[in-house]
């Protein structure tokens, strides 16, 4: 069977993703990938707006990936944006000046069409087992919750409710205040009532953690264990009982502080306590023993329609 590469850029609020893979019928091999904070939200990501130093940044980083892109020969590039680019207004200039100056036509996707790739890349991973599982994606800009089956969407819907927002908005001192966490989660109890109602319609019995936050989580908690995490696996299991002890520690800690926690991944140590709050709050909604962890989302999701595409060619 023939094969063919492909890339994809995911162009995140914090994070900029680069996955460039060999497509050979049922599956794919991961060539190279790469991430970098390119945090294009920071400075103007709540006045949507995209900040001069913040697209520098993007450029830099898109020549980069360009260079890499055509190092390898391949002309296959799929580029998705999200929430930071899409609410921006400059955002349409942007991604014009990113096709006339770099060569990359960005696709600038729908909240709810970023909660289907992320679906998808969730179902890649192996992580659902059939039982009604609420699934998370925490990014700098957006959070997309779904909930469903491996064979199923009942619910999808993003949240403009990120990292990025929620820092600038809440995280003013460090350590963060108990009275900025106790605001955080009043924020998040009326901008996720939607979610509320889904929950109690569809009643959830897991919850599917992907990429970003969780991946740094699982980090730090096999680090605390003792034990290397296994680099094979897309999915791993984090205690219930683990995360909250991780997450109180880091309640407790300074910038400095969290960057020395063993398995926390630098480019995270700002974000990642509103973001564990937030998950810290979902956790009072749902009954679980553990968190399903999946290191697939939005960008494999992209990677299981080219594998689709390709089948049904």
């Amino acid at each position: 069977m023939s094969t063919r590469k492909a890339a994809v850029i995911d162009m995140g609020t914090n994070t900029f993703h680069l996955l460039l893979v060999e497509i050979n019928g049922v599956s794919f091999k991961t060539i190279y990938k790469e991430k970098i904070a390119v945090k294009i939200g920071q400075g103007g990501i709540n006045q949507n707006f995209l900040a001069p130093d913040a697209l520098k940044r993007a450029m830099h980083t898109l020549r980069h990936f360009k260079n890499l892109i055509d190092g390898e020969d391949i002309s296959n590039t799929f580029a998705f944006a999200t929430s930071a680019v899409r609410n921006a207004e400059n955002g349409p200039e942007f991604v014009q000046t990113v096709k006339s100056e770099i060569g990359i036509e960005i696709n600038v996707i729908s909240g709810e069409q970023e909660a289907q790739l992320i679906y998808e890349g969730i179902k890649l991973s192996g992580a659902l087992n059939g039982q009604m599982e609420l699934m998370m994606d925490i990014g700098g800009g957006s959070v997309e919750f779904i909930i469903g089956t491996s064979q199923e969407v009942y619910y999808k819907e993003s949240f403009e409710i990120g990292g990025q927002r929620l820092m600038e908005l809440f995280h003013k001192h460090d350590p963060i205040l108990p009275e900025e966490i106790s605001k955080l989660k009043n924020h998040l109890s009326q901008k996720l009532l939607p979610l509320l109602k889904a929950i109690k319609t569809f009643n959830p019995t897991g919850l599917v953690g992907a990429s970003g936050t969780f991946d740094t989580l699982t980090e730090m908690y096999f680090e605390s264990i003792l034990q290397c995490k296994l680099t094979g696996p897309h999915v791993f299991e984090l205690p219930l009982d683990d995360f909250k002890s991780i997450y109180h520690d880091m309640l407790s800690k300074n910038h400095e502080e969290r960057l020395a926690i063993p398995g926390m991944i630098p480019m995270r140590a700002d974000m990642i306590v509103v973001a564990a709050t937030l998950i810290d709050f979902i956790l009072q909604l749902i009954p679980i023993r553990s968190i399903t962890c999946s290191h697939y989302a939005l960008k494999e999701g992209a990677i299981s329609r080219l594998l689709i595409a390709e089948q049904t060619a």
